[in-house]
């Protein structure tokens, strides 16, 4: 090959450079200039796997906080005393066991107008059953809520934040949103209210998706100061389902956190 070949190879290869240079400028500058395009990449990872919904992108200061429900009650009075005192709407998750035994609260979250959500039937580890097992554990308890209180529920909280595709799939298919969260409170772990308080506050940001436990030790404690802190920074706090269902774009939020792949929990 003369210098002559080898000076239009070098040009060649210069020119392929640049333009894939180019391309990989303009699709990392189309993310930032426009967001949707963001919706269209999400949605091209999503392909690969199926994803529960960890939080909303979203540009406004809304946020909502959840409460799971599946063994104690003795303070969840004091919660919906708390939340109706600040003005707040919350989420509760419950399972089929809590709605048996304590059917009144279950009315009483509903009429304070708080959102009632599916944590299954018997708190199972969901990615060890089958499609029909999964069909099931959602269904016996959204049966039970809907005989209670007319309402049909359409969220749904894995025990332990445990799922695999096969999950989310039923999930979808029986008109249900897969919900995880992105802020653990970690009340579960019986830590102070004042640990509790740092831990939301500091890690709370738009469109979070906040984990509490409705019998967490010193969850009634610390709830009051969070919502303080919260409202006073400016933040809305909404049920589940009002964050998810707005005429704007939303995103899901493609983080998979500590907090989240935390499945050690004892609730």
């Amino acid at each position: 090959m003369n210098i002559e070949q080898e000076r239009e190879k070098l040009i060649l290869f210069t020119k392929i450079g640049a333009i894939v240079l180019t391309s990989f400028a303009l699709l990392a500058t189309s993310f930032f200039v426009y967001p949707e395009n963001r919706a269209v990449f999400n949605e091209s990872l999503l392909h690969e796997k199926e994803l529960p919904i960890y939080c909303v992108e979203k540009e406004k200061p809304q946020i909502s906080i959840s409460f799971d429900a599946a063994w104690g009650n003795d303070d969840t009075a004091s919660l919906l005393a708390t939340l109706k005192k600040h003005k707040v709407k919350a989420t509760f998750f419950m399972t089929g066991g809590w709605i048996e035994k304590y059917p009144d609260d279950v009315k009483a979250i509903a009429a304070g107008g708080h959102d009632l959500g599916n944590h299954s039937e018997n708190h199972k580890q969901m990615s060890q059953l089958s499609a029909a097992q999964c069909k099931e554990e959602i269904m016996k308890p959204h049966e039970k809520v809907k005989k209670l209180t007319g309402k049909d529920m359409i969220l749904f909280r894995p025990p332990y934040g445990d799922y695999n595709d096969t999950l989310i799939r039923v999930c979808r298919e029986n008109k249900y949103y897969p919900i995880q969260w992105d802020v653990d409170s970690l009340d579960w772990k019986g830590i102070s209210a004042s640990e509790i308080t740092k831990r939301v506050t500091g890690k709370v940001t738009n469109g979070s998706i906040v984990l509490f436990h409705n019998a967490g030790e010193h969850t009634p404690e610390a709830l009051p100061d969070i919502l303080n802190y919260l409202l006073g920074e400016g933040y809305e706090i909404v049920p589940i389902s009002k964050i998810l269902l707005t005429n704007e774009e939303t995103y899901i939020c493609l983080l998979y956190t500590s907090d989240a792949a935390d499945e050690a929990r004892s609730v």
